[in-house]
C-alpha cells in the first residue's frame, strides 16, 4: 500500500511540478514601514507580525532567512520578534570551512589530498546545524551572484580556494557592500576562477585579460543596462541604455593587471605560481608593480592618466570606487538578493524601497549590508500575509535549499558529527545541485530566466530557479527524497538521519501529525485539498495492533510517507 501511495505520489507531483511554480508578489498595495501609521513620538509604527510574530509568520520568515524552519528557532523568532532575531544573527561569531578543510587534511592518510567532498561535508554540516543561519543563508544567496565555481579544474582541484572564498562571502555578510566587493576583487579563488591571477599588463600583441573585468561589471555591480531606482531599465529613444561598453572593459581590465599569489616577496617567481605560500589560498593577492600597466586606464566615465611608476593599489581604489558608487548597485544586487531570500518578482516599489537602503542606511552611510538585509527581509511585500494567496507569489525552491528544509525541520544529525555528503549534480540520481559546483559564472540559473511556452512567460514574471527544472531533475529530486526521508544520508551507512520522535509520538492521529509537519516546512500554508489527500494516504497505513515491531514499522512509513507527500507537493516547491 505504502509504495503504491508513493508511486501515485511521484506522478501526480511530475505532472504538477513543471507548471506550478510561479513568480513573486506583484501587490499594488505595499507601502513602506510607516506609512500607514505612526507612533506618538512620530517613529514608524512596525506590523504586529514583526514585533510579534506566530508560529506560522516565524516559520515562513525562517524559510527566507535561513536553510529552514525547526521547533527552536521558530520558538526563538516568536519569542524575540523578527528584528530582534536579525540584531541577533549579525553578532552570532562565524565558523570558517577552512579551518573544517585544515582539521581534515591533517588526518588524511599519507599520500591522500583534500577533496571537493571535505568542501560538501563542511558546507552541509553548517547548513544543517549552524547556529549563525542568517550569515548561512547570505553566503549562499552571495555565493551565486559572486560565482566561483569547483567545476572550473583550477578551483575544483584545490578545494581549499573554494573554502576559503565562502567564508570570505560569509565574513562580508554583514559588512559594506564596498569591502565584499574588494574582498571578492582581490581572492586568489576569483583570480584563478576568472583569470585575473597573474594578469599582465599589454606588452606587443598581448593585452590585459578581460575575464574579471567584465564580470564584476555584469554579474557583481551594475549589471548590462542602466536602471532606475525601482530596478526597471531606464528607457532613451525607445532602447536601454547600456552601463558600459567594450572600450569600458578594455579600460578595466588594465585596473586588474600585476596581481597574483600572496607571500613573503614579489618575485617573478611567486608570481607565476611558484614558491607556494602555505596561506596562499586564503589571503588576499598581492600587487606585482612590474606587471602592473601604466597606460592610461579609461573606464565608465572615469580615466585614470598614464602613470610614470605603477600604482595597482591606487588604481584599484579608483576602480571599486567608481563601481561601488554606480547608481545601479543598489537595485540589481538588491533586486538578485530579494530574489534569492523572498521572492522571484518583486515589485518596483519593494526594489526602490531595498536600493534607498543600500543608498543610505539611515545614518548616511551607503552600501551597509545589515541595513540591506533588513530592508529585503522586513519589507511589507516579505512580511505581508495576504502575498501567500497571491498564485505569482514566492520563488521556486531550488534543489540545495529543499534538502536543507528537510534538514533544519527534523533536526538532522549524526553520530560521527560529520555530514559526509557527496557531489550531488546528477539530476536523475541524485538533487541536480551542489553548492559551488555551478556550471558557470552565470550561476545554476539566471535572475531573468523565463521558462517557455508557460503560463508564467504569458504573465511577463521570471523565474530563475525553473532552469534547473525538467522531467529528469524532477524524477531525480522525488527518488532522492523518497530515499533519504526514511533512511538517512552520508557516506556509505547513511548516519546522518532525521530525529522523528516527536512525529512518531503523533501517528496515532495523523492530523496533529500533519498539523506539525506543515508547520516546520511549510509555515502552515498547506491548501485543504493537498491536507486531505495526504490525510487520506497517512490513514491508509494501518497500525496493527499487536507485533511490536509491525507496529514500529507501520508509524514509521506513515511519518515518512506524510513527509514526502509534502515535500513531493508543488505547494512546498513554491516558497511563499
Amino acid at each position: 500500500m505504502l509504495s503504491s501511495q508513493i508511486r501515485t505520489a511521484c506522478l501526480v507531483a511530475t505532472l504538477l511540478a513543471i507548471g506550478a511554480c510561479g513568480g513573486g508578489s506583484q501587490s499594488k498595495t505595499a507601502t513602506p514601514y510607516g506609512s500607514v501609521a505612526t507612533l506618538s513620538n512620530g517613529a514608524p509604527a512596525l506590523p504586529q507580525n514583526v514585533i510579534s510574530p506566530t508560529a506560522p509568520q516565524a516559520s515562513r520568515f525562517l524559510a527566507q532567512s535561513s536553510f529552514g524552519a525547526n521547533t527552536k528557532s521558530i520558538d526563538e523568532v516568536v519569542a524575540n520578534g523578527l528584528i530582534s532575531w536579525i540584531d541577533r544573527q549579525f553578532l552570532k561569531p562565524q565558523t570558517l570551512h577552512r579551518d573544517y578543510m585544515a582539521a581534515a587534511k591533517a588526518s588524511l592518510p599519507a599520500g591522500k589530498v583534500l577533496g571537493q567532498n571535505e568542501f560538501f561535508e563542511s558546507f552541509w554540516k553548517q547548513a544543517a546545524t549552524g547556529d549563525d543561519q542568517l550569515r548561512q543563508r547570505m553566503a549562499y544567496a552571495m555565493s551565486q551572484i559572486f560565482v566561483v565555481s569547483m567545476q572550473d579544474n583550477g578551483i575544483g582541484e584545490n578545494p581549499m580556494l573554494a573554502a576559503s572564498f565562502y567564508d570570505t562571502l560569509g565574513a562580508n555578510a554583514f559588512g559594506n557592500y564596498r569591502t565584499l566587493l574588494e574582498a571578492v576583487a582581490l581572492h586568489p579563488a576569483m583570480g584563478v576562477y576568472l583569470t585575473s591571477l597573474h594578469n599582465e599588463k599589454e606588452s606587443g600583441v598581448r593585452t590585459p585579460d578581460e575575464n574579471f573585468a567584465r564580470e564584476v561589471m555584469q554579474l557583481m555591480s551594475i549589471g548590462l543596462s542602466e536602471l532606475n531606482q525601482d530596478g526597471s531599465p531606464k528607457i532613451v529613444n525607445g532602447a536601454p541604455v547600456e552601463t558600459y561598453s567594450s572600450a569600458d572593459i578594455r579600460g578595466m581590465a588594465k585596473v586588474f593587471t600585476g596581481w597574483s599569489w600572496a607571500g613573503s616577496d614579489k618575485s617573478v617567481t611567486r608570481f607565476y605560481g611558484g614558491n607556494a605560500d602555505p596561506e596562499r589560498e586564503s589571503n588576499p593577492m598581492q600587487s606585482y608593480p612590474q606587471y602592473h600597466s601604466t597606460a592610461e586606464k579609461a573606464f565608465l566615465g572615469v580615466v585614470i592618466p598614464a602613470q610614470s611608476a605603477p600604482d595597482p593599489a591606487g588604481t584599484l581604489k579608483v576602480a571599486l570606487d567608481r563601481l561601488f558608487n554606480h547608481p545601479n548597485v543598489g537595485p540589481f544586487i538588491g533586486r538578485q538578493l530579494i530574489q534569492r531570500l523572498v521572492t522571484s518578482n518583486p515589485s518596483p516599489a519593494y526594489v526602490a524601497r531595498v536600493a534607498a537602503a543600500f543608498t543610505d542606511n539611515g545614518q548616511g552611510v551607503r552600501g551597509d549590508m545589515k541595513a540591506f538585509i533588513k530592508a529585503i527581509l522586513l519589507d511589507p511585500e516579505a512580511r505581508s500575509d495576504d502575498s501567500v494567496g497571491n498564485v505569482t507569489a514566492g520563488k521556486l525552491r531550488e534543489p540545495i535549499l529543499r534538502l536543507g528544509a528537510w534538514l533544519r525541520a527534523f533536526n538532522a544529525s549524526a553520530p560521527s558529527n560529520q555530514f559526509l555528503f557527496r557531489s550531488m549534480d546528477d539530476p536523475l540520481y541524485s538533487l541536480g545541485q551542489s553548492p559551488m559546483r555551478s556550471p558557470s559564472v552565470f550561476n545554476f540559473y539566471r535572475p531573468g530566466y523565463v521558462p517557455p511556452n508557460t503560463s508564467i512567460a504569458d504573465a511577463n514574471l521570471v523565474a530563475p530557479e525553473m532552469q534547473l527544472v525538467g522531467e529528469t531533475s524532477i524524477v531525480g529530486y522525488l527518488n532522492t527524497i523518497r530515499d533519504i526521508i526514511p533512511n538517512g544520508i552520508g557516506g556509505s551507512n547513511r548516519d546522518v538521519k532525521g530525529d522523528y520522535t516527536n512525529e512518531l509520538a503523533l501517528t496515532d492521529t495523523p492530523e496533529k501529525l500533519l498539523d506539525r509537519i506543515n508547520l516546520l516546512l511549510m509555515a502552515n500554508q498547506m491548501s485543504a485539498t493537498l491536507r486531505s489527500q495526504i490525510l487520506a494516504a497517512i490513514g491508509s497505513v494501518v497500525i496493527p495492533t499487536s507485533d511490536p515491531a509491525a507496529v514500529t514499522a507501520a508509524r514509521k512509513n506513515r511519518v515518512s510517507l506524510a513527509i514526502f507527500l509534502t515535500m513531493a507537493s508543488p505547494e512546498f516547491l513554491v516558497q511563499k
